[in-house]
């Protein structure tokens, strides 16, 4: 009895170590962050160590837990018909409100998902509850990308399934099917599913002959660059839940299924080094020096390398490839891109790669929309569901679904 009264409050205090974070006085819902991280961070490691015993890949164990997980959260509506169908080869699944007996033709918001390209799926209630409240609030046909994960494809497969879907479904006669007004079309998606609508998107803006284009991109917290890791956004907020600085690092080595040796390398901007002749050209388009206002820059300063290690790019081509990275897109193409939403959160190592490419649109003459929310974090606008129900996830899901309101 005595051994039990010492060892409790030792396991009390090793779980409180562990979950315990320093956080920034204004995040949301800060004990709720910390208990999700520390779920997380044990799942990844336990994963890891299915990997290590090379029992499975860890990155399709964590996304069966997950998804397993996620089971037990789901959210059903009767007013809205939700189908599975392959456009193109490729999975989505749609959500339908239901008729208004008006004929009216419909809007329609093609979303892809997040998740590092890796994690997540279409059809999971974190997902579908999203989609399918867009649905019911927009009265609006969403049609929801289920494209392929790493390890299964890398990168270029997961750009082509969302690229392939969507065209597909852009089509005169498939339209009609949905009963979707052609004029009337927003491309969508939150992190690494941003990262696919913005390259979706500007790919469609090259393709002259397409008959209907997209009104509207509204992207999530999204991640459109890998040229610099410490931009003040990655400096600040490092070690910050549920997307630190060297989980994002090891998902854009997963997505061009790179040697985890790279890490440190990448982490320090040698990739970008001023050796490396061919990242130069691109340097400009990420001078987050002349791109990111006062309140975003701080006291932060570039990290850029005299001598770094070019074999990296050698390596990982895709690194500079526009297709993965958006951001680097040259202006004649952002000029082409439609009118934009771009949502950002402080607590967010992405925060910079949305701000960086709201500005770089809006001197391209895009109409542009930046929404920041001071007390949010990557990931949020999934989490409006119990146990994992955040005020922050609530408060950027209305205010996205009231901008495509006014705007679609």
């Amino acid at each position: 009895m005595r051994a039990a009264w010492v060892l409790l409050p030792a396991l009390a205090a090793l779980s409180a170590y562990y979950v315990y974070l320093p956080l920034p006085g204004a995040v949301s819902d800060p004990w709720k962050l910390m208990l999700l991280d520390a779920a997380f961070r044990a799942a990844q490691q336990t994963c890891h160590l299915i990997h290590y015993l090379r029992l499975s890949h860890h990155l399709i164990v964590l996304n069966y837990l997950i998804c397993t997980f996620d089971k037990l959260k789901d959210v059903s509506s009767e007013d809205i018909k939700i189908t599975d169908a392959v456009f193109d080869g490729v999975e989505v699944r749609v959500f339908e409100p239901p008729a208004t007996g008006d004929e009216r033709l419909k809007r329609s918001v093609v979303y892809i998902h997040g998740g590092g390209w890796a994690l997540a799926s279409a059809r999971t209630s974190l997902y579908n509850n999203l989609c399918r409240i867009m649905a019911e609030s927009l009265n609006a046909v969403v049609v929801s990308v289920e494209y392929r994960l790493v390890p299964e494809v890398c990168f270029p497969e997961q750009y082509h399934d969302a690229l392939r879907a969507t065209k597909y479904f852009l089509q005169p006669g498939v339209l009609a099917e949905y009963s979707v007004d052609p004029s009337r079309i927003a491309i969508s998606g939150d992190s690494a599913g941003g990262n696919l609508a913005a390259a979706v998107c500007q790919q469609l803006s090259k393709e002259e002959d397409l008959t209907v284009r997209p009104k509207l991109q509204a992207l999530i917290y999204p991640v459109l660059q890998a040229f610099d890791f410490n931009t003040p956004s990655y400096q600040q907020n490092m070690n910050m839940p549920v997307l630190p600085r060297y989980v994002m690092i090891n998902y854009w080595i997963y997505y061009f299924n790179g040697n985890y040796d790279l890490a440190h390398e990448l982490l320090i901007n040698n990739h970008t080094a001023l050796n490396v002749g061919r990242a130069l050209s691109f340097r400009a388009r990420l001078n987050w020096t002349s791109l990111l206002p006062p309140s975003f820059k701080k006291n932060y300063k570039p990290v850029v390398q005299t001598t770094g290690t070019a074999a990296i790019v050698e390596q990982l081509p895709a690194l500079l490839d526009v297709r993965a990275v958006p951001l680097l897109a040259d202006d004649a193409t952002l000029a082409r891109q439609p009118r934009t939403y771009v949502l950002t959160c402080e607590n967010d190592v992405l925060r910079d790669d949305g701000a960086m490419y709201a500005k770089r649109l809006e001197h391209a003459g895009v109409p542009v929309t930046l929404d920041h929310f001071h007390d949010c974090f990557h990931g949020c606008m999934i989490f409006t569901v119990w146990p994992t129900d955040f005020s922050a996830g609530v408060q950027t899901r209305n205010s996205y679904v009231k901008w495509l309101d006014e705007n679609l």
